[in-house]
């Protein structure tokens, strides 16, 4: 008898060790890739590498009309409403998973009235064969996690909730990204209808002076037509510029969860300013950075989890059982001395056949895992190539913008001289029209590319990630 108390003890310890370890890989956080690198990086001074990004990044754009449709578009989209429920369902779920640590404790009450046939013996001490038997018991179970599958399930929730955090965070970025992006649309489409219909104006007008040095035999037919099919050209433009402003101001409508009728405040270009630097995460920090990166590595973390708990499912497991209580035909002696009863259980189950069936299981966890690698690998080089295609646009929009500012600026000199020479007489009203319809089209083309260079910087700071990390609200969504 002296042995056995040691041997118990030995055999708990044992136990507690084997309960110490998790089956299946363990998941360590891929690092950035050893050659991550851009490609296209401006060489200017608006674009500054190794630069933070704020939180709310759109502000940078300095205009109180985008900053009021991002705060309603964050307090009443539905999309982003849906991924923040997820979230918390994930989370929820995540924390029921853990719940599986812990030992399990119910508490189970009955009370049954019977009579036994007088050819069968009352099961009471009595003899009594009419009876009200109260029973009431405790019930303890709790299941030893030998080989890690509670805990690896555990993990795989935790892990799952943390891709639905990065998720949810993709759909902030994406909806703040939207807005600012449309509402610099809507600005665009206002100065290109304005210019639109100031060429209009200046078309009309050479038309009706051509027609009437054509009454005077100083023009031929021909140039008359070639100015009619040049102003409805024009005319025909502007009614899809309208269509598009109508749609863009429905979008805006249903990204802030407003129906199209709305009131919401008109954005023009004046209003907006363009960030004077654009930061340039270093290439090491991207994949920390993008929640789409983050969400990937999280299902990545999941799906290695789940072998675990796939190859768990294949060896034995314990379960341990207990209960308390007491049962009597009197109520109120339910608990009494004599009618405790109480019991404990140890279990083993382990599988010995089932057709292949957990083999299998594993298998596909273990592909499953595989998918996720392969997946988490193409996110990575996704984001390098958005973020090298927002830099390759940055670089040739600009220099778009450049080229219509000169052009602009060529178009109105010529204007001025040509208003100067009209004033004199040294050329015709004509002369002077043209080069005012000339001034209007370098000015439908400069806005144009004045909401290219404005969407490219929006674009960037979505492709560095949106500075998510700076949000007081980043963990609880």
């Amino acid at each position: 008898m002296a042995t056995a108390f040691p041997r118990r003890t030995g055999v708990c310890l044992a136990l507690l060790l084997l309960s110490g370890c998790a089956v299946g890989p363990n998941f360590h956080q891929p690092a950035a890739p050893a050659d991550a690198a851009y490609a296209n990086v401006p060489a200017d001074g608006r674009t500054v590498v190794e630069a933070d990004i704020p939180g709310d990044w759109w502000s940078l754009f300095k205009s109180p009309a985008i900053d009021a449709l991002v705060r309603r578009s964050l307090a009443a989209n539905p999309d982003l409403a849906a991924a923040r429920a997820a979230l918390r369902q994930s989370q929820e779920l995540a924390a029921a998973d853990h719940g599986a640590y812990l030992p399990s404790v119910d508490v189970a009450a009955s009370t049954s009235r019977a009579r036994n046939p007088n050819v069968l013996a009352s099961p009471l001490q009595s003899n009594q064969n009419l009876y009200t038997l109260h029973t009431g018991q405790l019930n303890v179970g709790y299941q030893l996690d030998l080989f890690g599958g509670v805990r690896r399930q555990a993990e795989s929730s935790s892990a799952a909730a943390e891709a639905q955090r990065f998720q949810m965070e993709a759909a902030y970025l994406t909806l703040t990204s939207n807005i600012v992006t449309a509402a610099i649309t809507e600005a665009s489409l206002r100065a290109q209808i304005a210019t639109t219909r100031n060429s209009i104006t200046a078309q009309t007008q050479i038309l009706q002076i051509m027609r009437g040095r054509q009454r005077l035999g100083d023009a031929a037919e021909a140039d008359v037509a070639a100015q009619r099919v040049l102003l409805a050209q024009t005319e025909q433009s502007l009614p899809g510029l309208l269509r598009q402003l109508a749609q863009q101001r429905d979008l805006i409508a249903a990204l802030t969860g407003q129906m199209p009728d709305a009131q919401q405040p008109d954005i023009d270009f004046a209003q907006l300013s363009l960030p004077q630097s654009l930061p340039i995460s270093l290439p090491a920090q991207l994949v920390d950075q993008r929640p789409d990166v983050r969400a990937a590595a999280a299902n990545l973390h999941a799906a290695a989890a789940q072998v675990g708990v796939a190859i768990a499912a294949r060896l034995p497991a314990i379960t341990l059982s207990g209960s308390v209580g007491g049962a009597s035909t009197d109520f109120a002696s339910l608990l009494a001395h004599g009618n405790i009863l109480w019991s404990i259980v140890g279990g083993l189950t382990a599988p010995i056949f089932d057709g292949g069936t957990l083999r299998h299981r594993q298998h596909a966890a273990e592909a499953a895992y595989d998918e996720a690698k392969a997946q988490y690998r193409s996110a990575v080089l996704a984001a390098f190539q958005n973020v090298s295609d927002t830099l390759a646009a940055i670089i040739t929009d600009r220099d778009a913008l450049k080229t219509a500012e000169q052009a602009k600026r060529a178009a109105s000199a010529s204007v001025t001289i040509a208003r100067g020479q009209a004033r004199l007489g040294a050329i015709a009203p004509l002369q002077l029209l043209n080069a005012e319809q000339a001034y209007w089209q370098t000015d439908l083309t400069l806005q144009q590319a004045r909401a290219a260079v404005y969407s490219d910087s929006a674009a960037l700071f979505q492709a560095m990630g949106g500075g998510w990390w700076h949000r007081n609200d980043v963990v609880a969504g």
